[in-house]
């Protein structure tokens, strides 16, 4: 049946595709909507200022222009009027663009023609309007692109981010170690009104439990042994900006109850301070783990999560968006050649290989094999057969099983197998300077992240056991990237 708010009303459709725009008018004429279609900018602006149509439908590309650099002056010359807009450019860039210039909704395509047809009927019938006054943060640029992908899964994420663009909401980031949580927090910072301000991110599970709440919110001259000066903590930092919580689950208790207090009052106190300073920050925060599952057993306070919980965004495994493997190899290709190593690039054979993999680092993990690559790899293309390589040789057992009967099986072994690999690939044709630290950041970042695993994220007890200072291991923890999973032995 025909919705009363839409019968008879007239959709300017713009698409420069002659078959997309067939399509659409027959879906729209079907729901009881009038279609005036154009394949040009300059014909949709001449309708507008007529006076014509209800709504606009428009892709971003056309001959003619391009439609996001029309909506400004169609929102003005027509505030009333929705505009919904399509694109097959299918970045982060593209939603946040479409949100900063005021449209309704923005769509990737390929999309679901029943999803386009209820944003109309929900358009037509005042439903969820852009705010109008909110302040328009700075243009993003195409080479400060913070996130890669195309597939259908980080659509959903990039939709949900334009929308937060202009706005002050808290929001919880979720997903497995090594899916970007914090590319994006940099994004929803950059790309919002607060950029101006600074960007302070804090790691909870780097962090001495004991001294979380001094790093959070700073510290009195005296209040604790130890505390010979005043102390500035992430709060009275991030004032003005966006604080960052990583790993938001391994907050100890106190800390909770204390980040409570701030959420809701909108003020801090420093350790042993007794006046009170406005949190004029943004929260984000982030997490690998279940949270909901941290409250049942107690660890967690159920009051904060939803506080913090206010919008939360999902960042899928690689495993669920494959089909944005190529676009990020080549990125941390081009990366790798900028910081100095050679020019490197896939076959169509390397990215299908790259595709069976599981990839259960996600992005860091594809990141870091293809920095290995461009540093080891003497042939401009590399080949399919030296990603297998490199893939299984990975997923080799344990380089700390200490078995020497096994080759492969002890450290020494799997450094020697790895390198006779390149060199019966390549012959006399060597890598690029700087093998030993390549080789050597290899090796760490294991047994550093084992070690950790094996004392269920204690510092102390893993520098102890890797026989270093903790300011060391702490030091070389940030450096590497590695998450810290308190009580959880992962191995």
């Amino acid at each position: 049946m025909t919705n009363p708010a839409i019968a008879g009303a007239t959709v300017l459709l713009a698409d420069d595709d002659r078959s997309i725009r067939t399509v659409l008018s027959q879906a729209l004429n079907r729901i009881g909507c009038r279609v005036r279609a154009t394949g040009s900018a300059s014909t949709l602006w001449r309708m507008v200022e007529e006076g014509e149509g209800d709504i606009v439908v428009t892709d971003v590309h056309m001959p003619d222009g391009d439609a996001l650099d029309l909506l400004p002056a169609i929102r003005k010359r027509r505030p009333e009027l929705p505009i919904i807009v399509m694109s097959a450019q299918n970045t982060v860039l593209t939603a946040i663009r479409a949100a900063e210039v005021g449209a309704y909704e923005y769509l990737p395509k390929p999309f679901d023609l029943s999803e386009l047809l209820d944003f109309v009927q929900k358009a037509l019938s005042g439903q969820a309007k852009p705010d109008e006054d909110a302040a328009t943060p700075p243009e993003p640029r195409e080479e400060n692109l913070p996130l890669i992908g195309r597939s259908a899964a980080m659509q959903d994420v990039y939709r949900v981010m334009a929308r937060l663009m202009h706005t002050d909401l808290t929001v919880m980031i979720s997903g497995e170690s090594g899916t970007g949580k914090e590319l994006v927090a940099r994004a929803l910072h950059n790309f919002g009104k607060r950029s101006p301000g600074p960007f302070v991110a804090i790691n909870m599970a780097a962090i001495p439990r004991e001294l979380i709440e001094s790093e959070l919110f700073g510290h009195e001259k005296g209040a604790f042994t130890g505390a010979t000066e005043r102390g500035i903590g992430k709060f009275e930092q991030a004032q003005g900006g966006t604080l960052f919580l990583d790993e938001i689950g391994d907050m100890p208790a106190e800390a909770q109850t204390r980040l409570l207090r701030v959420l809701q009052e909108g003020e801090f106190t420093a350790v042993g301070g007794r006046q009170a300073r406005r949190a004029d920050v943004r929260i984000v925060a982030a997490t690998h783990q279940d949270l909901r599952a941290l409250i049942n057993v107690g660890r967690f306070r159920e009051d904060l999560f939803y506080r913090l919980n206010v919008v939360p965004i999902r960042l899928p495994p690689l495993r669920e968006r494959l089909d944005d493997i190529a676009d990020l190899a080549r990125n941390f290709l081009r990366m790798a050649e900028r910081e100095g190593l050679p020019r490197k690039s896939l076959s169509a054979d390397g990215i299908a290989r790259l595709k069976e993999h599981s990839w259960p680092g996600n992005v860091r993990e594809l990141e870091n094999l293809m920095r290995r690559l461009a540093a080891l790899c003497a042939d401009e293309q590399i080949p399919a057969e030296m990603i297998a390589q490199e893939l299984a040789a990975r997923s080799a057992g344990s380089a700390l099983d200490g078995d020497p009967g096994e080759t492969g099986r002890t450290l020494g072994a799997a450094v020697e197998l790895h390198l006779k690999r390149y060199f019966n690939m390549h012959g006399e044709s060597l890598p690029p300077p700087g093998l030993y630290d390549r080789i050597l950041r290899e090796v760490e970042l294991p047994l550093i992240a084992l070690t950790l695993s094996a004392t269920r994220g204690n510092q102390l007890r893993a520098a102890d056991l890797l026989g270093i200072n903790r300011n060391t291991l702490r030091k070389r923890i940030r450096e590497l990237d590695i998450p810290v999973t308190r009580g959880k032995k992962l191995m």
